[in-house]
């Protein structure tokens, strides 16, 4: 069993795909074990992105992330963090597979709807970021 996390971004909460996404995850027998809507200081974003510090686009990606708010949820299942990174597509929307959430709702590479944990090492750094043990149930 492996847990993940997903964020909803600010352009998919104004979007009102919250619901979609959730069914989305739940559809392929994840369960959400966590799971809550907030919405990050400026600050806030640059700690949790901040493995892309050095990036060119990390301080449009801070400032967007902080814009309104997100949904965060923490999904367990077998298979799950790359099972979510499929069900989302590529982060350029134009190279996502028909389909995927990516493709069917966002706009452009910055506004790209959803987040998900690359990898078990990235799940385990960004589920504790927005959720103590005592908000995962299961």
């Amino acid at each position: 069993m492996q847990r993940t996390l997903s964020i909803v971004k600010p352009d998919g909460v104004k979007k009102n795909l919250i619901g979609e996404l959730i069914g989305r995850f739940e559809k392929q027998g994840f369960r959400i074990v966590a799971l809550k809507m907030i919405h990050m200081s400026k600050r806030e974003a640059e700690g949790f992105y901040i493995v892309h510090k050095a990036r060119p686009f990390y301080g449009e990606l801070t400032t967007f992330m902080s814009e309104g708010p997100v949904v965060v949820m923490a999904i367990e299942g077998n298979g799950v963090i790359d099972k979510v990174r499929e069900l989302m597509g590529a982060t350029n929307p134009k190279d996502a597979a028909p389909g995927t959430i990516r493709a069917d709702f966002a706009d452009n590479v910055e506004r790209n709807i959803v987040h998900g944990s690359d990898s078990a090492e990235s799940a385990s750094f960004e589920i504790p970021y927005f959720f103590s043990a005592l908000e995962i149930v299961g």
